[in-house]
């Protein structure tokens, strides 16, 4: 049994990976939400390199420092692309967003000891944890 609250309670880096630099968006809701609430969040979108006060990497491996939780924007078929870089990059936590799914996409990770939470939202279960 996953312990989300747990998991965010001892949490303290996150990137959102598919961060929008609109301020309207709600993968750039979210990470705001993070930033408020104490977490080191960065962006990973390589087609910009902030989002408002965020800073944006153009992928995982190029974040110069471990992370706790990648939380995942991007579409359900696209997830097996983000793999090798979630290896790579060894998070506590790969966490993918309310409607976002891919069971075998994520077997390497959870193979190599990565707690996988799929198809809920960050900010929902934070907002039941605190």
């Amino acid at each position: 049994m996953v312990d989300y609250c747990q998991i965010l309670k001892d949490a303290k880096t996150i990137a959102v990976v598919g961060i929008s630099h609109n301020p309207a968006r709600t993968s750039r809701e979210i990470a705001d939400f993070l930033v408020r609430k104490g977490y080191k969040v960065v962006g990973v979108n390589p087609g910009i390199k902030k989002a408002g006060d965020i800073e944006v990497y153009p992928n995982l491996q190029s974040i110069p420092f471990e992370l706790d939780i990648v939380d995942v924007f991007r579409r359900s078929e696209t997830i097996g692309e983000l793999i090798p870089d979630v290896l790579a990059k060894k998070p506590k936590v790969l966490w993918l967003q309310l409607g976002i799914r891919n069971d075998e996409a994520v077997k390497p990770a959870v193979e190599q000891g990565i707690t996988v939470i799929q198809d809920r939202c960050i900010l929902v279960t934070h907002k039941e944890c605190f």
